[in-house]
Order: C-alpha cells, then structure tokens, then sequence
C-alpha cells in the first residue's frame, strides 16, 4: 500500500520586514512555488528557491504543512 499523501505547499515572497511574523510585501506577487505530496519533496523545492533569491534578504519561502488544515484531528507525527 503506497504512503499517506501528506499535502505540502511552498509559497514564498518579498517580505515587508524581517523582524514578527511573515507579513509580504505584495500579495499580488507571492510565489506559489507548488504542492507536493510529502515534506522531502517541498523541502527540496523550498530548498532551491531559497538558493535562487539568496541575494535577497526580504525574499522568503516557506512550507505550509497543508495536510494539517485538511486534517487537524490526524495523529501524524512532525516532521522536523
């Protein structure tokens, strides 16, 4: 039987400061980079956005563990 798909999204932008949460500058612009069906996945995508816009301070990825949203009761372990 294959693996549980465990739905993550990579979305990233130019945020408005680095300093509190992850405000972006310009919603029109955020990137959504993809979904992916597991954390490997969407961390070697966030991964090479992150190398691509390392010039870039305020540019910032992020993985969204969308599997959680869809599921909050799930008894998935985390994957960090």
């Amino acid at each position: 039987m294959p693996d549980k798909q465990l739905l993550h999204l990579v979305i990233g932008g130019e945020l408005k400061s680095l300093d509190g949460p992850p405000e972006f500058r310009d919603l029109s612009k955020v990137d959504l980079v993809g979904a992916y069906p597991d954390y490997q996945a969407a961390l070697r995508a966030w991964r090479a956005r992150a190398q691509a816009t390392v010039d870039n301070a305020h540019m910032r990825y992020f993985i969204i563990h969308a599997h959680r949203l869809l599921d909050p009761e799930s008894d998935e372990p985390h994957e960090h």
